[in-house]
């Protein structure tokens, strides 16, 4: 499908499916990055002067460029509508548990750690039926007692999608659109545009599910649409989620950059989610190996530099 046609058939999908189920149960989960912000413009050109809400959930993990950038468009844009999550990431990080490697590695970990062996961890391990992504071989010794990292993939969770479904339950707001797309992998290959509860009403709508980011690059010169600073020279960021998430692909890119353009992010990365960077630099997984590690401490980074 050409770019034409596919922003046509975007157009018309939005437009008919926001028309059938009530404009008012809407609202856009804005994250200030790349897909949340072309899907913004986007909302605009099918349903023009919608007054669709677009929900931003601070969690205090974002990059303060982002947050700029949200506050920016809020004060031409009062659909902009900004939430404080309310949560104590280091707090909730060591009740709950880590994210390591993947929302499905980490939720397998985090049933391991809780409930012992199951069958679905069997297959995880090559130990049962097979199944198609199985724990890489470096990480295995994660399904073992000795293990005493607290593993969780309910980071998000807590800190994002609660947060936001008490504000839509409370404006009643009943269908989240997302900026998700299929070509990004992972629990997403399986998505369609449109996703019911079991009683059969839509509560989540995913517009950009079929789209490339050649079309995305393709739609963001057509309209002139800007985006956060991060997406441009020197930065190059491809993702701007929570800074330092050690669910990246890249996370080790990420560091880098933020060493040399942003090292007070990089220095509260380091606090964050030192437990799971000090794991992921001992097995030289994400993160590269490093025989002396800086310490970095709450305190310190509470303090700043001297």
């Amino acid at each position: 499908m050409d770019n034409e046609l596919m922003e046509f058939d975007r157009i018309n999908m939005i437009r008919d499916t926001i028309n059938k189920y009530g404009i008012d149960n809407f609202y856009l989960s804005f994250s200030g990055g790349r897909d949340s912000t072309i899907l913004h413009y986007l909302l605009d050109i099918a349903i023009p002067n919608n007054k669709i809400p677009r929900l931003f959930a601070s969690t205090g993990m974002e990059y303060v460029d982002i947050v700029n950038f949200v506050k920016e468009l809020q004060l031409k844009d009062d659909r902009i509508v900004i939430i404080n999550s309310g949560i104590p990431i280091v707090k909730m990080l060591q009740e709950n548990g880590y994210p390591f490697k993947g929302k499905q590695h980490s939720h397998n970990v985090a049933t391991f750690q809780h409930s012992g062996m199951t069958k679905t961890n069997l297959q995880y391990l090559g130990l049962g039926e097979k199944i198609i992504f199985l724990c890489p071989k470096i990480l295995k010794y994660q399904f073992n007692e000795n293990f005493k990292l607290k593993v969780s993939d309910t980071c998000c969770l807590k800190l994002k999608k609660e947060p936001m479904k008490r504000w839509a339950n409370d404006n009643k707001k009943y269908i989240t659109i997302t900026g998700m797309k299929k070509e990004e992998g992972g629990q997403r290959n399986n998505l369609g545009c449109v996703y019911f509860d079991k009683d059969k009403h839509l509560i989540k709508f995913h517009p950009l599910i079929p789209v490339s980011k050649e079309w995305e690059d393709w739609f963001i010169e057509k309209h002139n649409i800007k985006l956060c600073r991060l997406y441009y020279p020197p930065f190059n960021f491809e993702r701007t989620g929570c800074k330092g998430c050690p669910f990246s692909l890249d996370l080790q890119h990420q560091l880098d950059v933020m060493q040399e353009y942003l090292p007070q992010e990089k220095k509260m990365c380091e606090v964050i989610w030192k437990s799971v960077y000090d794991e992921y630099r001992r097995l030289g997984y994400r993160l590269k190996k490093r025989g002396t590690q800086v310490q970095t401490t709450i305190d310190d980074f509470i303090k700043g530099d001297d």
